[in-house]
């Protein structure tokens, strides 16, 4: 009997150990629970008769709070780096709720056009899972969003120049599903 090398075990991209395997099954079975946890959350609010003590209960304290000129409030409740939403709840002026936006969207990320600053794209977008700036072009700043498209897990990634605003937006599969880091 052939015995296999620790060596020639990690050279297999088929072959995991336990202990990595059970950290990936348990991450996913977390962003899974996160899930439904948020779908539950949401189907507890009523908009016009849900308000502010309501969706804090549901979601806690918000990452942020934009304040709107008609005294309407944004309250954001991100999911990155790891989860594959960012949720804004809109409040309106009486406290009340009004309605629940999940921004990670083609839909929305079809939006963030090439001269948009760093505000206007986070206002659209929410906190990203990453921030970034490489050595090699230190006047850039790359930002990445997790977000699923349908069952694939996708990245959107917004490149920003040294006046911080958009160069360049794209998306493509999450390097994290694949053993070797990317296709």
């Amino acid at each position: 009997m052939m015995r296999r090398s620790a060596r020639s075990q990690c050279a297999n991209p088929s072959f995991l150990p336990v202990p990595v395997m059970n950290r990936m099954l348990t991450l996913l079975l977390c962003s899974l629970a996160l899930a439904a946890c948020d779908r539950q959350r949401i189907d507890k609010l009523e908009p016009g008769i849900s308000v502010e003590a309501d969706v804090r209960q549901q979601f806690g304290e918000p990452a942020q709070i934009t304040e709107k000129a008609d005294g309407s409030r944004i309250f954001e409740y991100p999911r990155q780096p790891e989860g594959s939403t960012n949720y804004f709840v809109t409040l309106g002026a009486d406290g009340k709720f009004l309605a629940i936006r999940q921004a990670l969207t083609p839909v929305t990320f079809a939006k963030v056009e090439r001269g948009m600053d760093q505000s206007e794209v986070r206002r659209l977008l929410g906190r990203p899972a990453s921030m970034q700036r490489y050595a090699m072009k230190p006047d850039e700043e790359v930002w990445d969003w997790r977000f699923l498209d349908g069952q694939q897990k996708k990245v959107f990634t917004v490149t920003f120049n040294s006046e911080h605003r958009v160069q360049t937006n794209g998306t493509a599969d999450d390097p994290r599903e694949t053993l070797d880091g990317g296709k």
